[in-house]
């Protein structure tokens, strides 16, 4: 009677498995022909997660707080607890403290940050974190324009700070943000971080390949982002907002809007509309 029932137990397991890896593979399948980029309804912080056709997954900033562990269990499998890549634009709490979270419960394979100094306890954690990562295989690196991240077919090209910032300190974090431009087929991606108006000028000078179809607006909509000269370089389709509600800094500014508005942009708020997932075939773009 025992072994029966330990012969039951068995197959039973057995199908559970069977079933399981049927839907992993549902899942693989439905989901590999596309690009999905996903800015995170997290308050008032950046944080947005990128998946590949060939589900690499990235992840740039980490928000204020905790929440991003709710939003990463509800983008990707149970089963999954490795991010291939996570990208720090700038050290600040709205960036930064959620990031915190992410490295204590997930195996990250590389980081890529500016590496510039600030006397805070949660940037001595970020320091302590990634090293720790580092001696389990992860690889850090070090942003810089010119560098290109490749997997497969997605290609992430990075376009500021303009010169590596390791160990400096800087007056001002926000113009020290990793600034990237993602391409996937004929569909392209700006993330500017929290970088001003005086940056935006400067990648114009520079005269580096701007024109996104999405564009991640600077600085959460404040009017130290996102000059007239920079939006006509860039001429979103799409340009999404990640703020809080009811914040008390007042963004995403009137003037900002203003701008947006001017050129006939589809604006996107994470305040009013959530969580904003964007899904590219290559060619056309959904959300």
């Amino acid at each position: 009677m025992k072994r029966s029932k330990s012969f039951v137990s068995v197959i039973l397991g057995l199908l559970f498995l069977v079933n399981v890896l049927a839907w992993i593979e549902v899942y693989n399948l439905t989901q590999s022909q596309v690009l999905e980029v996903t800015f995170f309804d997290i308050g008032q912080g950046d944080s947005i997660f990128i998946q590949t056709p060939q589900k690499h997954q990235i992840l740039i900033d980490g928000g204020p707080d905790s929440t991003i562990l709710e939003k990463l269990a509800e983008e990707m499998p149970f089963w999954d607890r490795t991010i291939d890549l996570i990208i720090l634009t700038h050290p600040e709490h709205d960036h930064v403290a959620g990031l915190l979270e992410v490295l204590r419960r997930y195996k990250v394979e590389q980081i890529l940050w500016t590496g510039i100094k600030r006397d805070t306890a949660e940037y001595r954690k970020w320091q302590e974190l990634i090293k720790k990562e580092e001696t389990e295989g992860a690889k850090i690196f070090i942003a810089q324009s010119n560098q290109r991240i490749l997997t497969r077919n997605v290609l992430v090209n990075i376009l500021s700070p303009f010169e590596n910032l390791e160990g400096q300190e800087v007056k001002n974090t926000n113009n020290s943000s990793i600034i990237a431009r993602l391409v996937f087929g004929n569909n392209t991606f700006l993330f500017t971080g929290d970088a001003y108006k005086s940056v935006e000028r400067e990648l114009i000078e520079r005269d580096i390949t701007l024109n996104s179809d999405v564009l991640k607006v600077g600085h959460h909509g404040s009017k130290t982002s996102s000059s007239e000269e920079f939006i006509q370089a860039v001429s979103p389709e799409i340009a999404v907002i990640q703020c809080g509600k009811d914040n008390p800094y007042g963004h995403p500014y009137p003037e900002t809007l203003a701008t947006l508005e001017k050129f006939g942009i589809k604006i996107l708020r994470t305040d009013q509309n959530g969580d904003v997932k964007i899904i590219s075939d290559r060619n056309n773009l959904k959300f």
